[in-house]
């Protein structure tokens, strides 16, 4: 990576080329570090580094930091994790736990107690339940199918792609329910998913990040979780939380028969789980 700052070569010291190479050489590396972290890999004096920033007409590291990603045309996930790594780069741990209370507390905000309400009735009410998430959408996915088979609801996952999508989009039918996790877009799949359900008779429950979604077929209940700006490090605390609150509201609908369904786990786990 070529970098270009308003201070000629001969103008570096000895120090200062040093840290020139390692950005040139390891950029993505130089992003996801702090100051200190940095100081220690070229052993150099954090007040070496920051002088260097001022050098090259940056007001300080985290701005030096910043027109290293510019330059780089750094883009995506790349991008966001190192952008969240600078702004947190005191205190990582306690930074990102802040992080996750405003992202629930934002998310309270943002979601809908109806539609809450509706996706809970849903799901405690479908014949089936079919799954479809990609990605990093499949954690909270993987979890809501957990918790749900362990209710007894009958639950499925949806093929990715290709004919397998189609074979079952097939199958669905009234008294089905398809709940998608698209947070910061809906994919080619998804869309269909929801463009085939007045035609397969089956209703859907949307997990989106977004507050502006113009689909051309709406899904049934749309559920709004917040997990950061679009430059930031996408977190799945919400998602989670949200999965967690569902399962068990759904559990509160189905009543004795979800208790029932536990305790017999619970019988077998002790008769057989040796």
């Amino acid at each position: 990576m070529c970098l270009t700052f308003p201070v000629t070569p001969d103008k570096f010291t000895a120090h200062e080329q040093v840290i020139l190479d390692y950005i040139s050489k390891h950029r993505d590396d130089f992003l996801c570090l702090s100051i200190g972290e940095l100081s220690q890999q070229l052993r150099i004096s954090e007040a070496t580094l920051s002088r260097f920033a001022r050098h090259v007409g940056c007001t300080d590291f985290k701005h030096l930091k910043r027109v290293v990603m510019a330059q780089g045309g750094k883009s995506g996930a790349a991008r966001k994790l190192s952008h969240t790594l600078e702004t947190g780069s005191g205190d990582l741990l306690q930074y990102w736990m802040e992080q996750q209370h405003y992202h629930l507390q934002k998310t309270l905000e943002l979601l809908e107690p109806g539609e809450f309400h509706r996706a809970a009735e849903a799901l405690a009410g479908a014949g089936r339940v079919f799954l479809f998430a990609k990605n990093a959408s499949r954690a909270p996915a993987q979890l809501l199918e957990f918790r749900l088979r362990r209710l007894g609801l009958d639950v499925h996952r949806i093929a990715h792609g290709g004919s397998e999508l189609l074979e079952d989009v097939a199958t669905l039918g009234p008294g089905d329910l398809v709940v998608l996790f698209g947070f910061s877009k809906l994919s080619p799949e998804g869309q269909l998913l929801l463009s085939c359900q007045e035609e397969g008779g089956y209703k859907t429950l949307l997990f989106t990040g977004k507050t502006y979604y113009h689909l051309p077929h709406p899904p049934t209940i749309q559920l709004l979780v917040y997990r950061g700006e679009d430059h930031e490090y996408h977190a799945m605390s919400a998602p989670v939380a949200v999965v967690d609150a569902l399962v068990l509201a759904v559990s509160r609908h189905m009543g004795e028969v979800a208790v029932s369904h536990l305790e017999r786990i619970h019988q077998l786990k002790s008769r057989y789980g040796g």
